[in-house]
């Protein structure tokens, strides 16, 4: 750029010496410094070099009419004692977050059934996680940091196959043994309703539909929809597994449940269909039984199945039509890229089951050595830890 060029100031075009360009449209021209009095005068005959009182009399005025800063208006400013500085914005790679390989920490569970088709943990959306040992449900609430037990009924001695919160977070459904699902209400601190007659064997897996709904998945293959406000409880029966169910869980809608079985099948039940009891689709991709199931919380009609030691594979499942997306042999994978995030790898055997904290932040896991873990899954820094820490008055759950 020519450094005489110190001030530009956009006139209209008029005449040019220069060939046309193909833009007919206004153009800006840059003027140097004392040409604006030459071309503010009448005639093209106006002499450059010299400057009138009159004419700049009448600019001033012209400026104060109009309100008008001349020397900053459609002007550039360089001066040269001033060294110009030129920022390039250079994008960064995202930070990748750190996630700690190991458990924040472990505790005893003593007791905890060494069965893939149980599902004895689940943390409730009140922050009390339930963890059954044998035929008793013990409870942690995380935001007191107290350990209290459920009360076990003289006639029960079976031991517990599965526990679920309610959406509410003050009831908790316990599968047991012997066939029987009994719903305990926190709040009150007792033993609300009884369900029995709906599996000829024990109840290893739950879910709720809606806080009046719960589902059921016996070791009979048979899943049952029960109302737990009727004293004739078992509104809706779906057959298609023919062996135990393992997982159960229903989408965000309430209108599609997912079932994985023993059997290696995962099937789709759709409520809005004319037949609801009837499968909408039966998926036979897996090679081992399936009890992980979890519904994608921001794309509707997304699922994610989880088969198990021999299958390895994580499936993601359109559950309008049945057709598997991906599928990936490993664990511990994030949608949608599939990428391994971390690898939390204390366990010392098989990772029967696991619950993840409200806030998403936590993790708590079990396996077939009686241990219970909790690993930060959130990658960021822990909240400020209170005057007390977590757990410091055991380091076991009996």
């Amino acid at each position: 750029m020519d450094a005489g060029l110190a001030n530009f100031s956009y006139v209209r075009a008029t005449r040019s010496t220069r060939p046309p360009s193909r833009d007919v449209s206004d153009r800006f021209i840059p003027i140097r410094p004392g040409e604006m009095d030459f071309l503010s005068r009448r005639g093209n005959d106006a002499d450059p070099d010299v400057l009138s009182s009159s004419s700049e009399a009448y600019r001033n005025h012209l400026a104060q009419a109009l309100n008008i800063n001349t020397t900053r208006i459609f002007s550039f400013r360089n001066n040269s004692s001033i060294p110009v500085r030129i920022d390039h914005f250079v994008p960064q790679a995202p930070r990748r977050r750190y996630i700690p390989p190991k458990p924040e920490r472990t505790l005893d569970a003593l007791g905890i059934a060494d069965d893939y088709c149980f599902n004895v943990l689940d943390w409730g959306n009140k922050n009390v996680l339930a963890i059954a040992l044998k035929d008793k449900v013990h409870l942690w609430d995380a935001s007191n940091n107290t350990v209290s037990q459920l009360p076990t009924l003289d006639e029960q001695t079976d031991p517990v196959m599965s526990v679920k919160w309610a959406p509410d977070g003050r009831r908790v459904a316990v599968g047991l043994y012997n066939s029987d699902v009994h719903l305990w209400d926190l709040v009150a601190n007792k033993l609300v309703n009884t369900l029995r007659g709906c599996h000829r064997f024990g109840v290893g897996s739950l879910d709720w539909n809606n806080n009046y709904v719960l589902t059921t998945g016996g070791m009979d293959g048979q899943i049952v929809n029960n109302d737990v406000r009727m004293r004739d409880h078992g509104v809706e029966m779906y057959r298609g597994h023919n062996q135990e169910v393992c997982g159960l869980r229903w989408s965000p809608s309430g209108q599609q449940l997912a079932s994985g079985g023993k059997d290696n099948l995962v099937h789709i039940w759709d409520r809005s269909s004319n037949s609801p009891t009837q499968w909408r689709h039966r998926l036979q991709d897996h090679t081992d039984a399936v009890k992980a199931l979890a519904w994608c919380p921001f794309q509707k009609n997304l699922l994610a199945s989880g088969g198990g030691t021999s299958d390895r594979c994580i499936k993601l499942w359109n559950t309008n039509t049945g057709a598997c997306l991906n599928s990936v042999d490993t664990g511990s994978q994030k949608y949608p890229s599939m990428v391994k995030v971390a690898e939390l790898s204390d366990h010392t055997s098989t990772v029967l089951y696991m619950s993840q904290s409200p806030d998403g932040r936590v993790v708590a896991s079990a396996d077939a050595d009686e241990t219970l873990k909790f690993w930060n899954v959130s990658g960021t820094s822990p909240a400020p830890k209170a005057t007390q820490e977590p757990f410091d008055n055991f380091n076991c759950i009996r």
